[in-house]
């Protein structure tokens, strides 16, 4: 087994769409950031990196490469799990909190919980979405993401599996 930790924060900042978990959610204001600034993707993504020992999200994908200026979060997500599948691992399951002021992640949790299983190709019972409020932290103005990830070894069969998948998705690239 493999226990992976990740955390991220992003401010929050006017005209641009709030994304957190791959979904979009209603609300006056998202998240800064180089990329759509998906606070709740960039630590399961260093979680993942992390359980692996094969660095972090800056290392694949650095701020300052322009390729990845507005880049949707889920690719970070991919290649993380592709790191993971690669190492032999599959992940067992997946613990957040979100701290937030605004919006409520409460009625949007369930929608955030399938999207980050589809992700990862786990159920969503295997996913843990909580929230909390900063109360006092001073971060009103900000998003803050904390998860956990447990990885297992791989089984031979599953190991072939992935491994054809990694091959088609690097000829689908070329």
């Amino acid at each position: 087994m493999r226990i992976g930790f990740g955390w991220d924060s992003h401010e929050f900042k006017p005209g641009v769409p709030l994304k957190i978990g791959g979904v979009h959610l209603p609300h006056d204001q998202g998240l800064s950031g180089h990329s759509d600034g998906d606070v709740l993707l960039h630590a399961i993504t260093d979680a993942l990196l992390g359980a692996v020992a094969a660095g972090d999200i800056g290392g694949y994908f650095p701020p300052s490469d322009p390729r990845w200026k507005g880049a949707d979060s889920v690719i970070f997500v991919k290649e993380a799990l592709r790191q993971v599948h690669l190492a032999g691992y599959t992940v067992s399951n997946v613990d957040s909190t979100l701290v937030l002021a605004t919006p409520k992640i409460g009625p949007h949790a369930k929608t955030i919980q399938a999207r980050v299983a589809e992700l990862l190709g786990i159920k969503p019972t295997q996913v843990g979405i909580k929230a909390k409020t900063p109360e006092g932290m001073g971060t009103d103005h900000a998003a803050i993401a904390h998860v956990a990830v447990l990885l297992e070894k791989a089984s031979r069969k599953l190991k072939s599996k992935e491994r054809s998948a990694t091959k088609k998705a690097k000829k689908k690239r070329r």
